[in-house]
Formats: structure tokens, C-alpha cells, sequence
């Protein structure tokens, strides 16, 4: 079994340090995945016979790295969710996007769809759209780059990848959304679930995790 960097755990939830280029969840095209390894990460903690239940609360892009929490018990499962729904949960990126914004801070507001693996700008009067609402702030500037702390006011698929490219500074390594220079890390972009708060789903306790964010700068290629 492969090793995780349990960032949390308790008898109701587990955080994971979840590596780029790694799944989230299994698909039927690739098995091996965060969630897998979770599981039998407990399964051969606790000596747990048949199946373990493990229930993601978010998920990442197989690129992103970062925080993903999951439930241990269907009720923490519900009451996280819960919170999801009520806004009670905040999470904090870090993205090094190619160029500088002019704006060192600011609100982003689009239009998206979702489309073949990808999500596509689109307009309020497209009824297969949703609103996509982001805050960032320009943490660093480097002489091609800069260092943003993105904030999610909504969870649209591929949203903060889409937003910065729409804004003209994409996020370093993702081709996909025509970012023009890669990371070291060919399975990687330069974005990493950095902060998630929350309330403990059985103890209503305010939750602060945080993880440190890789050094992207120092793994650039042209």
C-alpha cells in the first residue's frame, strides 16, 4: 500500500494531502485513485474486515494537488454535505498563473459549461449554464508569473482553470486551457488546495486545515 499524508482523522473524517496526478475517485478507465487508497489505508490501520465506507466531500482534478476530505460515517457524510450546501465550508487555493494580473486583487465573474473534459465560457441566457463566482489576490510576483490566493464562492467544474484563463493568465502546466509553459511534474498544474474550514460534522467545532504549497516556481519549463 502506498503511503498518504494524512493531514487529519478522526473516528468521523479523514483529510489527505492528495498528490498531483492522482485521481480523486476511481473511473472505469483508471482504478487506482485517492479514494482507494484511503480505504485501504484504514482497512490496515484498524484491522477493518469487508468493506470500509469512505464518502468524498470534494473532489480535485487528477493535476490539482491538495486538501480532499472524506466522511468515515454516513452521518458525517450528510452533515458535511449539508454544509457544503449552507456555505459553511471555505477553501483556499494557491495558483501561479502565467503573466501578472493588472488587478492585484479582484472578483471573477463568468458563465460556464461544462463540456468534453473541459469547461467552455458561455452566457447567462445559456440555460446549460451556471454562474461561477471566484475571489483572488495576488500573493507574489515573479518576473513572468504571479503567485494568486483564489477563494470559490461557487464549485463549477474546471472553474478556477477556466476563470484564470478567461482572465488571460492561465494556470502554469495547463495546456488544456492554453497555458504555454509546463511544470517538472508532466501530471501536474501549478494550482494545490492550500486551506479548508469547516464545522466538524458531529461536534460543530470550527475546522482549520491547511497544507503547504509546493514550489512551483522552482519546477518550470519552457
Amino acid at each position: 500500500m502506498q503511503g498518504l499524508d494524512i493531514l487529519y482523522e478522526d473516528n468521523h473524517i479523514i483529510a489527505v494531502n492528495k498528490p498531483a496526478g492522482l485521481l480523486s475517485q476511481p473511473t472505469e478507465q483508471e482504478n487506482d485513485s485517492l479514494e482507494i487508497r484511503v480505504k485501504a489505508w484504514i482497512k490496515e490501520k484498524y484491522h477493518k474486515p469487508g468493506n470500509v465506507f469512505v464518502g468524498v466531500i470534494h473532489r480535485l482534478d487528477k493535476p490539482v494537488s491538495g486538501i480532499v476530505l472524506f466522511a468515515k460515517t454516513s452521518k458525517a457524510l450528510s452533515r458535511l454535505n449539508d454544509s457544503i450546501r449552507s456555505h459553511k465550508m471555505q477553501k483556499v487555493y494557491m495558483a501561479l498563473v502565467e503573466g501578472i494580473p493588472a488587478k492585484k486583487a479582484g472578483t471573477l465573474t463568468h458563465f460556464l459549461k461544462q463540456g468534453d473534459h473541459c469547461s467552455i465560457l458561455s452566457n447567462a441566457q445559456d440555460p446549460e449554464a451556471k454562474q461561477a463566482i471566484l475571489h483572488y489576490e495576488t500573493l507574489k510576483e515573479f518576473q513572468s508569473s504571479a503567485l494568486l490566493q483564489v477563494i470559490l464562492e461557487t464549485g463549477r467544474y474546471h472553474q478556477i482553470r477556466c476563470q484564470c484563463a478567461a482572465m488571460g493568465h492561465p494556470i502554469l502546466g495547463d495546456i488544456r486551457y492554453g497555458a504555454k509553459q509546463r511544470i517538472s511534474n508532466r501530471d501536474a498544474i501549478a494550482l494545490h488546495h492550500a486551506k479548508l474550514t469547516f464545522p466538524h460534522p458531529i461536534t460543530q467545532e470550527a475546522m482549520h486545515i491547511e497544507t503547504a504549497v509546493p514550489h512551483f516556481q522552482e519546477r518550470c519549463e519552457t
